[in-house]
């Protein structure tokens, strides 16, 4: 999430030249940190100068975000009072791995998610890509003005292989949205296809699977599922981040009959974690897909592992959990 690095060929003198003018332009506007790049053509936020050093996010409601709902032709919901976030599901892929069907919200899911700060609003998100798809994708966020911060895969033995492309902007949230829409037109279309209805309950013991984490999780269809943020405050170039904008832990349970499950996500992790949480993931019999960043320059640095398992539920949550417990997680509240 660091600011767009371009022309890095260029002579030391205009280097030079450069990095001086960066340097009067943050004194002058106060703000000791760099900034996000700005996908709306303006090169700052009005009233940027009388901004904190650190900026929190700031508290909106629904009828703030109706206006990117409707640029996007898509609702989302407030998280925390602080994050709008938009599912993008791809359900309109068949995927399999290790012999499972892939639903969307166990593994298919990309997502928007907009926070507004003094200095503007901030857009995060990922992309759920088959091959053909990623090299359109990339041009169009390029296009765009997006910053791509990631790049990589979360199943194994995936078929047809997807890849996950995460991006960053900031700017008028509007804008970012319609930005966004364009990418998402020439990228495969989220919503193409409507969920499926069902009303049958979860063939998990999903009491015993909360008992387990410590936490209560979120059933969505076949699906289980768990978000945890950090205890530790999580920066990014002068930005607070909330755990909703992507800095939280996902743990994913989908069913597969007689309390059975396939699960998968990821684990954030400070570098001095990850050692431990791969020798736990992996005393556990889990499968270590990938480790990786999401972000550019967050603080602390953060890694995310992801895993995959099969078996039995509340057997798969019990070997979860001296993972979870390896990382700095945030305190479980009532609602979790």
């Amino acid at each position: 999430m660091s600011a767009t690095r371009r022309g890095r060929t260029g002579a030391p003198s205009v280097l030079g030249a450069l990095a001086a003018l960066t340097a009067s332009a943050l004194a002058l506007t106060g703000c000791g940190a760099a900034h996000g790049h700005r996908a709306d053509g303006h090169a700052g936020a009005p009233g940027r100068a009388h901004c904190p050093r650190l900026q929190r996010p700031i508290a909106t409601a629904d009828a703030d975000w109706r206006a990117v709902a409707k640029a996007l032709g898509r609702t989302g919901a407030l998280r925390e009072k602080v994050v709008y976030g938009i599912s993008l599901p791809r359900r309109d892929l068949k995927v399999t791995s290790r012999g499972v069907d892939i639903g969307s919200s166990l593994a298919l899911n990309g997502a928007a998610d907009f926070a507004r700060y003094c200095d503007g609003t901030m857009l995060m998100g990922d992309l759920v890509l088959t091959e053909d798809e990623l090299p359109k994708a990339t041009e169009a966020l390029q296009r765009a003005g997006f910053e791509q911060t990631a790049l990589h895969k979360h199943l194994p033995d995936q078929t047809p292989p997807i890849w996950w492309t995460h991006y960053q902007a900031m700017g008028d949230p509007v804008t970012l949205a319609r930005k966004l829409k364009a990418v998402l037109e020439v990228s495969g279309d989220p919503v193409a296809v409507p969920p499926p209805t069902s009303t049958k309950p979860i063939e998990l013991d999903t009491a015993e699977i909360d008992e387990a984490l410590g936490r209560k999780g979120i059933a969505e269809g076949r699906t289980y599922k768990f978000f945890l943020g950090r205890a530790e405050t999580v920066t990014a170039h002068g930005h607070v981040l909330p755990a909703p904008i992507g800095v939280d832990t996902v743990i994913k349970f989908q069913a597969l009959g007689e309390e059975r499950a396939a699960v998968t996500g990821d684990i954030v992790m400070t570098a001095h974690e990850v050692q431990k949480v791969i020798r736990v993931l992996h005393e556990g019999g889990f499968e270590l897909v990938e480790l990786h960043n999401h972000m550019l320059d967050d603080e602390p640095r953060l890694f995310y592992v992801h895993y995959w398992g099969i078996g039995d539920g509340a057997e798969l949550a019990r070997g979860l959990r001296p993972a979870l417990d390896a990382t700095n997680l945030a305190p479980p509240t009532p609602e979790s």
